[in-house]
């Protein structure tokens, strides 16, 4: 009965972690061919910060789950506690780096604040710098969501570097024009009314507002599928000592 038991469980944790191998694998595809896809894609990801970081994040996740599922599937078949013991271990570092990365987001919460981007954007923003991260990070914000600094067009009153470096000639940056489409390919309507300054041709909503109405469902969405992830990797971790401790 208990060596039924016993290879019941591991079939169960090689199918487990045979999806997650497989799941790991198309991730770290898909990286791979974002970075070196010839057609020109790649010229469009370098082009964008928001891009190019989410690409080597999915390059990460991939092959952080391509290891663990190797390592789970080898172990599980094989029933080579040493490998059963590195999943056990992969799996509990992945969860105290999650759980201290969800502590630190509670505790740093505050610094989400209107008030802080605000300070930030006026503080570093350098208008249409395609070199400084920062600068086109907001950029990319403002085109993709029709918006203009963290609360309006009067942000870029107090943008000491941003007035520095057009000379107090533009009132906002081109970024907070209005496109048809709303997109970085949209044409802009009137580029020269927009830098003046004109409602009718610039984005008059702040980036705040608009970010956290357009998020605001996905983040109860986002702390369930945390809560799932962690109950999953929870139950692996248990699985993986049970395997490990029926091993002789």
């Amino acid at each position: 009965m208990e060596g039924d038991c016993l290879s019941c469980m591991k079939y169960l944790m090689f199918v487990f972690n045979f999806f997650i191998f497989l799941g790991g694998a198309c991730l770290l595809g898909l990286g791979i061919w974002v970075l070196v896809d010839p057609t020109g894609f790649r010229e469009i990801v370098a082009a964008n910060p928001l891009l190019i970081t989410g690409a080597y994040i999915l390059l990460a996740m991939g092959g952080l789950l391509f290891l663990l599922g190797f390592l789970g599937c080898c172990g599980a078949v094989r029933e080579n506690k040493c490998l059963l013991l590195f999943f056990f271990l992969f799996i509990l570092i992945i969860f105290l780096a999650e759980l201290s990365a969800a502590i630190l987001a509670f505790i740093f919460r505050e610094n989400l604040t209107r008030e802080f981007f605000t300070k930030e954007l006026t503080k570093h923003y350098q208008g249409n710098n395609d070199t400084d991260v920062f600068s086109a990070t907001w950029n990319s914000v403002m085109i993709t969501f029709g918006c203009c600094g963290v609360n309006g067009p009067e942000d870029f009153k107090f943008a000491s570097v941003f007035r520095l470096l057009t000379l107090d000639s533009e009132e906002v940056p081109e970024a907070c024009c209005r496109r048809e489409p709303q997109s970085r390919d949209g044409v802009l309507l009137s580029r020269e009314e927009c830098l003046l300054g004109r409602d009718l041709f610039l984005n008059k909503q702040g980036c705040y507002t608009v970010i956290l109405n357009a998020f605001e469902t996905y983040v109860y969405l986002a702390g369930a599928l945390a809560i799932g992830v962690l109950a999953i990797e929870l139950f692996a971790m248990i699985f993986a000592m049970c395997l490990f401790r029926g091993i002789q």
